[in-house]
């Protein structure tokens, strides 16, 4: 859940993929922007680096490319890495459609964002989640272990506690929230927008609780082969701590590393201490066999 309140080659042509626009150099930043007919959806992405270690970005709810990564899209060594970010479905630059939260959102955002970097010419990459982000990018790892060399993730969760659904329900009304903490959100849906989507989010995730053991995905995680780092604010006041501990209980041969002052947005208040950790892991961190 990215709450800013708070403040992560061969190619195909099928009907359902194929590009729409072609990718734009952005000023001087040598970030190529473009959209990508994937699954009958335009989606925005941007991409930066030409490194042979391809990584996608996998933003928290509401998120996209822009409001959640910039730190990682400007700094992660572009030698070293080839960096994709993207707008999951209903999202930033990805709209239309508007957002909607099915029981399988999570699944339909997974197929999109493999989908998508298929369709980039990418025949494996590894997969950076932030919040909602991470827990699409764990199904992704789970239903895709040909495809995901390596996996990173924080602020993310495989099931929906009563706990979880108190923090959700204190921070439903966003005009509790101060200006200052509406404005990026606001800047990409307008308020009005911004609002219902918010909401519609709530309800799309407090639904997981009305399933056996709250599961988003508890059943995929013994699934999940690639080497996975998961990473976790002490102070986090969305994420109890309970949940990176089930992930490194789960998921095999993960690691979990503790930031004590971390809150749910890490990467982006300790942005050089996260990308150096994370470029440590994706370049020396052994494939699970």
């Amino acid at each position: 859940m990215a709450l800013f309140l708070l403040r992560g080659r061969v190619f195909r042509c099928r009907s359902d993929i194929k590009r729409v626009t072609t990718a734009t150099q952005q000023n001087c930043s040598s970030v190529a922007s473009g959209k990508q007919r994937v699954n009958g959806v335009d989606l925005y992405y941007e991409q930066t680096g030409r490194g042979k270690h391809a990584v996608l970005l996998l933003p928290g709810a509401l998120g996209c490319t822009r409001t959640d990564f910039g730190p990682q899209l400007k700094s992660l060594n572009k030698e070293r890495y080839t960096v994709v970010g993207w707008d999951p479905r209903g999202y930033g630059r990805s709209r239309p459609p508007d957002r909607d939260f099915p029981s399988d959102f999570f699944e339909r955002d997974a197929k999109d964002a493999v989908d998508l970097m298929k369709a980039l010419g990418f025949v494996k990459f590894s997969l950076l989640g932030w919040s909602d982000g991470g827990i699409t990018a764990m199904i992704a790892a789970a239903k895709n272990p040909d495809v995901i060399s390596k996996m990173v993730v924080w602020g993310a969760n495989a099931f929906v506690s009563q706990q979880d659904l108190e923090l959700y329900n204190a921070v439903r009304d966003v005009s509790k929230w101060s200006a200052k903490m509406r404005k990026p959100m606001e800047e990409v849906y307008g308020a009005e927008v911004f609002a219902k989507t918010w909401e519609a989010w709530g309800d799309g995730i407090a639904q997981f609780a009305k399933k056996p053991d709250g599961s988003i995905c508890l059943e995929l995680l013994p699934l999940i082969r690639c080497p996975t780092l998961v990473i976790h604010g002490e102070k986090d006041p969305m994420v109890p701590s309970f949940h990176p501990q089930h992930l490194l209980k789960h998921i095999k041969g993960s690691r979990l590393h503790l930031m004590p002052e971390g809150r749910h947005n890490i990467h982006l208040r300790y942005a050089d201490e996260f990308n150096k950790l994370v470029e440590d892991f994706l370049e020396h961190t052994s494939e699970i066999h």
